[in-house]
């Protein structure tokens, strides 16, 4: 089952891959064009992900009874918070000044785009740093302050 799994998840990584690569958001410059309200064709290529992607999330739990590969379909509660709104913050102000968006940067390390290797570096450094500021800390998790951890 996890062969099969892993050739599926692959596939699917690869043809996204090609799709990136395809509609050239794989391009910096293309991206950065499209932010800057000057090329208009990205839209197109979001426009048709979503057209894809919504109605495929909306059947598919009624369609299936299980997900091919899981035991059931679960839901994520999402949250707007001040860590929502400060990291999509961030994100955008990353995304606008170099034009690389994480998936992208991988299908454009493929495509043969080198310096997309720096954005993506920061990329891993930026989710590094993220995960060492939210981890828990010993006395925060245990409700203990530091002034009470010697009593």
């Amino acid at each position: 089952m996890k062969t099969r799994v892993a050739l599926v998840a692959l596939l699917g990584s690869v043809l996204f891959g090609c799709g990136l690569a395809r509609s050239t958001m794989v391009s910096p410059e293309v991206v950065l064009s499209f932010l800057r309200w000057r090329d208009f064709g990205l839209l197109l290529v979001l426009g048709g992900a979503v057209a894809v992607a919504l109605p495929a999330y909306q059947l598919a739990p009624r369609w299936l009874k299980a997900p091919p590969f899981g035991d059931q379909f679960g839901r994520h509660a999402a949250r707007l918070d001040r860590s929502t709104l400060l990291g999509s913050a961030i994100f955008g102000i990353g995304w606008g000044l170099c034009g690389v968006c994480p998936g992208p940067s991988i299908a454009s390390l493929g495509a043969g785009n080198v310096p997309t290797l720096w954005a993506l570096l920061g990329i891993f450094a930026g989710a590094f740093v993220q995960g060492w500021l939210a981890r828990p800390r010993a006395g925060v998790a245990a409700g203990l302050s530091a002034d009470r951890t010697s009593a």
